[in-house]
């Protein structure tokens, strides 16, 4: 009963696909035959799979498929390859088959939404090395020939984070730092807005779960207010705009829980100071403007967005800074819309914002709205857009095979958000950079050559350092001196991910020379200590010398940057009985009774000493709280393997997302152990009115009030306005809330934050 339960309820679920398509446009009888052939393929393929949660397999493509069709607009070739798009991964079915039926496309994109089969990659013995970076590559490379292979990804990604509750925490962590590590940025560089504000809030749910059901309750709190807006507020828009003869829509929104934890920690305000909660979207109807020149439709369009902008302004005060034009410039992506803040009867900051039915579809589907348009006027010459330009400037470096894939990858994600600054050279043409770019960026992003022996520059006839940030519509003349070359602080003065690469290869190939003579060195020693040479002596130095590579550890012991001293300390060979050190399972053979309680209870007190406990598998390994996020008892917590220790994060830190979306296995499962009192550095940023006595009331609170150890303080004045930093120890994330709001409930202080 349950089989054919679960047959029909896949049958409808189909129906509602064919009929979602149905109403985005005609399909012809080949569509909807190449649709169902997709799907009896698929269902056939997947008939003995289910999913973690414990559904028939074929209800994610299908679910993947009306993601395509109702949230992205993509038309019948996207659902075939959305039905299709694991069956090569996960099934015996080639892309070969699929090319003899449906045609070289849809191979193409299935081939490009497929990973790529770990047996088949040759790992690097290095650090460096990530499958995850490979199969990245693998799909930006496909994206760059067709960009349904980046649409159909990023529905694929919605549908399994929605889905995401059944996988196991640590797996629910690292799909999660992916998304937010590459899919989300893919989704705000597209234009996929609603897309990409949905799996903000699905990773914030997964990294800081705690923090997001504080704010959705917040928001929810809200709904009597968004009554009193809609009746003081949309109705007198609503009849000015039926007064002066406009066609429009008017949708209106709530900020999303991420949206307003991101401004809650960008601008240090708490959730009742967050003035665009609110938004209102005007969508103007332009009569005649499908039969119109898209000059002269812009240009209508312009003009009446405008028009109601001075209406909206007329009847409530706008915030002057609140306002934005992306009609005359749009963004990279295509986004055009009029943008402004206003003042609501009920005290309340309302965003407006104005727009046609052309941009509105932009704005909804991205750029997918661009490529859709090509697709049904394949005889119209259209423009190449903003994201066409770009994908054809990221494919050289994608397709270098001697380039890193994590190197690549980040140097992809550099021009995702990145705004640009265009800057002139002394002959006038215009070289587009990143925003932040330095006099060393410009060199590189004109000539590797240029930049191995760059020493400045002269920026609109004045000479500056190599470290200088430019600005747009600068003119920059770059200097050059023949003995220069590149040294390790220049990767300081540096910020595109094109000038560190180069730097980077540059200083690797200078210390390879020196690999020989190290690592001759090194041998020596050894033999002399009666050691050989091994990958964990080797890793053991690199840990202990912090050297990231074994270039980098041959390069210093050649150079005598490492001492044999130094190497003595590494292996313990100074101490007098360092054959304990390794030897400690047979102690007993020779030690005598009371050392050995000694020792054994030396190491069950390191033992404790730690704060966490992870799975049983890395019981030998060290966990030690990360310096970058500084975890305290009560945060969600994520382990990180590096070499023999295991980092312990919070789940939401950017460092840890970084890790677990380029080497998903290093992940370990870490918890803290219960009934430990111990102390934890953390720190506190404060921002208030200076006044006499605030240094007073916050010892006072810190130090009699909650009782805690302060590390060290800094107060800074500036314009009668205080900036501090105070690091101290507490117990738990309680106590750090706790401390928070006392300090927050101080007059004249306006902004307290965890580090």
């Amino acid at each position: 009963m349950e089989e054919v339960s679960e047959d029909v309820l896949v049958q409808q679920t189909y129906e509602k696909l064919i009929a979602a398509c149905r109403a985005n446009q005609t399909l012809t009888a080949a569509d909807e035959s190449n649709i169902f052939r997709a799907f009896n393929i698929a269902r056939n393929a997947h008939s003995d799979t289910r999913r973690k949660s414990g559904e028939l397999y074929i209800f994610h493509p299908l679910a993947v498929a009306m993601i395509a069709v109702q949230e992205v607009g993509l038309g019948p070739i996207a659902v075939v390859c959305a039905l299709l798009h694991d069956v090569v991964e996960d099934t015996d079915i080639t892309l070969d088959t699929l090319r003899a039926i449906f045609g070289d496309r849809v191979a193409r994109i299935v081939d490009g939404v497929t990973k790529i089969d770990k047996a088949s990659m040759i790992a690097e013995q290095n650090d460096d090395f990530s499958s995850q970076a490979e199969n990245y590559r693998k799909i930006l490379l496909a994206m760059c020939d067709d960009a349904y292979v980046i649409f159909l990804k990023l529905c694929d990604r919605l549908h399994n984070m929605r889905t995401l509750g059944s996988m196991k925490d640590t797996k629910k962590l690292a799909i999660s730092s992916e998304t937010q590590y590459l899919y989300i940025p893919l989704a705000h560089r597209l234009g996929l807005y609603n897309i990409k504000t949905e799996l903000d809030d699905l990773v914030m749910q997964y990294t800081n779960p705690d923090k997001y059901a504080e704010i959705a309750d917040k928001i929810s709190q809200t709904v009597g207010t968004e009554k009193k807006l809609k009746k003081c507020f949309t109705a007198p828009i609503r009849e000015l705009l039926d007064q002066n003869g406009f066609q429009y829509k008017i949708k209106t929104r709530v900020k999303s829980v991420y949206s307003c934890w991101k401004k809650m920690q960008n601008k240090g305000v708490q959730f009742d100071e967050i003035f665009d909660l609110y938004a209102m979207r005007i969508i103007l109807d332009i009569p005649g403007g499908d039969s119109m020149p898209e000059e002269e439709l812009r240009k209508i369009e312009k003009e009446e967005c405008f028009k109601v902008y001075a209406l909206i302004t007329g009847l409530f005060r706008p915030q002057p800074t609140r306002f934005r034009d992306w009609i005359t410039t749009p963004k990279n992506n295509g986004y055009e819309s009029l943008h402004t803040t206003v003042m609501s009867p009920i005290g309340r900051w309302v965003e407006v914002q104005i727009r046609t039915t052309r941009m509105d579809q932009i704005a909804e589907k991205g750029m997918a709205a661009h490529f859709l348009y090509k697709e049904a006027h394949p005889d119209e010459p259209v423009q190449q857009s903003p994201v066409e330009q770009w994908l054809g400037q990221i494919r050289t470096s994608l397709e270098d095979p001697n380039r890193n894939a994590l190197d690549l990858v980040e140097e992809f994600k550099e021009t995702l958000y990145t705004k640009e600054i265009y800057i002139f050279t002394p002959k006038g043409e215009t070289i587009k950079m990143p925003s932040r770019s330095t006099v060393l960026d410009f060199a590189y992003a004109i000539h590797s050559e240029l930049g191995d022996h760059c020493i400045g520059a002269k920026v609109n006839a004045r000479v500056v350092p190599i470290g200088y940030r430019l600005h747009s519509g600068e003119q920059v003349q770059v200097l050059t001196s023949k003995k220069t070359f590149p040294a390790e602080e220049w990767l300081k003065d540096v910020q595109t991910q094109r000038a560190k690469d180069h730097i980077k290869d540059y200083l690797r190939n200078e210390k390879k020379q020196y690999f020989d003579d190290g690592e001759q060195k090194l041998r020596a020693f050894l033999e002399k200590s009666k050691l050989t040479l091994t990958p964990e002596r080797t890793a053991r130095l690199k840990l202990f010398f912090n050297s990231d590579s074994d270039i980098d550890l041959y390069y210093r012991i050649a150079t005598g940057d490492i001492t044999e001293e130094g190497m003595r300390q590494c292996f313990h060979l100074s101490r007098s009985k360092p054959q304990l050190l390794f030897l400690q399972p047979y102690e007993q053979l020779f030690d005598d009774k009371e050392n050995r309680k000694d020792l054994q209870k030396g190491q069950r007190k390191s033992i404790t000493t730690s704060p966490f406990l992870a799975d049983s598998q890395y019981d030998n390994l060290e966990t030690q709280p990360a310096t970058c996020c500084k975890p305290v008892q009560g945060d969600r917590v994520i382990g990180i393997v590096t070499e023999n220790r295991i980092m312990v994060h919070r789940t939401n830190c950017p460092n840890a997302i970084h890790e677990m979306s380029t080497h998903e296995d290093r992940i370990v499962r870490v918890r803290w152990r219960p009934g430990e009192k111990i102390a934890f550095l953390t720190g506190i940023t404060i921002t208030a009115i200076d006044r006499k006595g605030l240094l007073q009331q916050l010892t006072r609170i810190i130090s009699e009030d909650m009782d805690l150890n302060m590390r060290a303080i800094t107060l800074e004045t500036s314009e009668g306005v205080v900036h501090g930093l105070i690091m101290l120890y507490v117990h738990n994330l309680g106590g750090l809330d706790q401390l928070i709001e006392s300090i927050r409930a101080i007059d004249g202080v306006e902004q307290v934050q965890r580090v």
